[in-house]
């Protein structure tokens, strides 16, 4: 049977260890016990996860190890640790390197760095990984798709749009309030937001084109939703974006 092992039993470890045993033919999966709490629920939901006595317990009864700690103690944490040759290491530490990487691991070659999102919980994530490795690919796969990008400066920009995830939603709670504040009832104006952004999402997902594209098909000459957007190009909103992410990648890659 395939088995995983978790450095880091946070929010997003849950999502892939669910993910992962709600599938036909679950994975052994093998949890460090850093977060009681999180770690104890799992191993009560699911017959295929074990909370591990140490964090090297982990790598001690594993091959493919999720590295899935803050990145504030990430390098303390795998100073502790002690990896063999076949060990295959996969950080969703935004803040390693490979190079990072492979100097805290060895003598474990097999490094890679990953992306993976909350989705992956109901097997919905798209997650990017570079290097390109079939172990890691097969974990991610088993949650959702994988996208590879052509080198770690690209992976950087993927890390850098998660940024965005905040902002996108306090967008759509901005438009909610506006609503509310012109006599709709906060509850339905929430629900209409989230239905309407809901569905668009389904959109996206069916849509084989370019976002331009899809854009285009959403407004009309001279319509309402051709107005709105105008009106925040010419406030600068796009510029704001990009400057916010320039921002947020010179970090990522600084550290």
């Amino acid at each position: 049977m395939q088995s995983y092992g978790f450095v880091g039993t946070g929010e997003l470890t849950a999502a892939i260890v669910e993910g992962l045993s709600s599938s036909g033919n679950p994975p052994q999966i093998h949890l460090s016990p850093r977060n009681h709490r999180i770690a104890r629920d799992l191993a009560a939901r699911f017959p295929n996860v074990r909370v591990a006595g140490s964090n090297q317990e982990v790598l001690d009864r594993t091959t493919t190890v999720v590295i899935a700690v803050r990145p504030q103690i990430a390098r303390d944490v795998l100073g502790e640790l002690t990896f063999r040759p076949g060990h295959v290491v996969v950080s969703a530490v935004a803040a390693l390197t490979l190079a990072e990487l492979r100097a805290h691991v060895s003598p474990a070659e097999r490094v890679v760095r990953s992306i993976p999102l909350p989705t992956a919980s109901r097997r919905a994530s798209c997650t990017a990984l570079h290097p390109d490795d079939p172990a890691a690919r097969a974990l991610f796969e088993s949650v959702g798709e994988v996208v590879v990008p052509r080198d770690e400066t690209a992976l950087a920009a993927f890390s850098a749009a998660t940024a965005t995830f905040a902002a996108h939603l306090d967008q759509l709670a901005t438009i909610a309030a506006w609503m509310a504040a012109h006599g709709v009832r906060p509850d339905d104006a929430n629900a209409y937001v989230a239905h309407v952004f809901g569905e668009l999402g389904h959109t996206l997902r069916r849509h084989d084109g370019t976002l331009d594209e899809l854009a285009a098909k959403h407004m009309t000459p001279g319509g309402i939703n051709e107005q709105f957007r105008t009106a925040l190009r010419e406030a600068g909103v796009p510029d704001h974006i990009g400057h916010g992410l320039d921002d947020v990648l010179a970090r990522l890659t600084s550290q």
